[in-house]
């Protein structure tokens, strides 16, 4: 099977990036041939030739209909599956895919097909209102994106992509990531039997040898970007009001913000794999305080894979991963989204019962083995891609 993967990498890397750098490592284990159509927003925003590009590249990317229409012409593939086409591959290159009879897959790893910003987020709260309204135009109403120029070019592209009807028929199958975001899509008007769920997953790494510096005898840990979605800044608030916990950060800031840090938190920027399994190894338990929904992140899953329990928002799809089905029970904490006291409170009673953490940490490994370990998902993958391109290839004999 050839298929061929397009997707608009992020500014920075992020965990979207991961999961499509492993899809494509996966399917080459499997035996497909895959070729890559991919551009970067790396330095895009600071740069003004390249806002202006984005802005109305997000809408109609020529030059991603160029490399569309070569990558079609030279690879021949039997599927092409989206990631992420803003800004500068654009909507636009779809409907070259269906008028060459090539079917469509794209993997939903946000909200950005009805919400401009893809966070169902406004002033740090989940908003739905571009959800409940039809449209996008809130996003500029209350300047979502906290830039009036961007937030008029997020809202005017998906305006575009819903007028055009670019997305709705043109891929042929959306593969949400949870069942929360399958929800989303249907009550946006998409059409639930082209909606599939396929869950993130994560290959088990083995921790490097060598011991990261400040560690101590453990510590509350945090994975991710640092940015204001996320709700690192909360966990900051907690560290300040508990001296006596220690607190480490792996990740890197959005926008080099300065930062006051008290002395109780250590930063170790970005880390390789066997570093940050390394990390996972030797941490109490993971906080990942998101004042958003998330689309489903991969922290919870290599958390997991350590044994190592997570508290999270109860929100969006985080109660149903956390959640064990077949042992009834967490396998971790949930705390009231955007309550800080309440966040503190978990943590404070993990910090100080290390046999309730290290029981939650064996649910947590046994939920990931059950539910996502990659084997299982791979497989998933493997009989989906084949199912849908012998189905287009039997109704393109009729």
């Amino acid at each position: 099977m050839k298929i061929l993967v397009v997707h608009n990498d992020y500014g920075k890397y992020s965990g979207e990036e991961a999961v499509v750098d492993r899809m494509i490592d996966d399917g080459r284990r499997y035996g497909y041939e895959i070729a890559t159509l991919r551009r970067s927003s790396q330095d895009a925003r600071d740069r003004l030739w390249g806002k202006i590009h984005g802005f109305f590249s997000g809408m109609y990317s020529l030059s991603g209909r160029r490399m569309m229409r070569k990558a079609l012409r030279n690879f021949h593939p039997d599927i092409v599956h989206i990631h992420n086409l803003y800004p500068f591959i654009s909507p636009a290159v779809l409907p070259l895919c269906r008028r060459k009879g090539i079917p469509v897959v794209m993997t939903v790893h946000n909200y950005r097909l009805i919400c401009p910003t893809g966070l169902f987020l406004r002033d740090g709260k989940p908003c739905v209102n571009c959800l409940s309204n039809g449209n996008e135009w809130d996003c500029v109403r209350y300047n979502c994106e906290h830039s009036h120029p961007r937030s008029l070019g997020y809202a005017l592209r998906n305006w575009v992509a819903r007028k055009t009807k670019a997305y709705k028929n043109c891929v042929d199958y959306f593969c949400c990531l949870t069942e929360f975001q399958k929800q989303k899509l249907i009550a946006a008007g998409f059409d639930s039997q082209k909606i599939q769920v396929f869950p993130n997953c994560v290959e088990y790494i083995e921790p490097s040898e060598d011991p990261l510096p400040d560690c101590g005898a453990g510590f509350i840990g945090y994975v991710g970007r640092l940015s204001e979605e996320k709700g690192f800044d909360m966990l900051l608030e907690i560290a300040r009001r508990h001296p006596e916990m220690e607190f480490r950060y792996a990740g890197s800031l959005r926008d080099n913000q300065p930062l006051e840090v008290p002395s109780n938190v250590k930063f170790y920027g970005q880390l390789d794999q066997k570093q940050l399994a390394r990390f996972y190894t030797e941490a109490r338990f993971i906080v990942i305080p998101s004042r958003c929904y998330e689309g489903f992140p991969v922290v919870l899953l290599e958390a997991s894979s350590h044994g190592k329990p997570c508290i999270a928002p109860n929100h969006g799809a985080f109660p149903d991963l956390i959640f064990n089905r077949d042992e009834q029970r967490l396998g971790g904490m949930l705390f009231k989204p955007l309550d800080i006291d309440d966040l503190e409170q978990k943590i404070t009673e993990l910090w100080n019962h290390q046999e309730e953490t290290d029981a939650l940490g064996r649910c947590a490994e046994n939920n990931y083995l059950q539910r996502f370990e990659k084997q299982k998902t791979n497989a998933a993958w493997d009989k989906f891609l084949k199912q849908v391109v012998d189905n287009h290839k039997a109704n393109s004999n009729l």
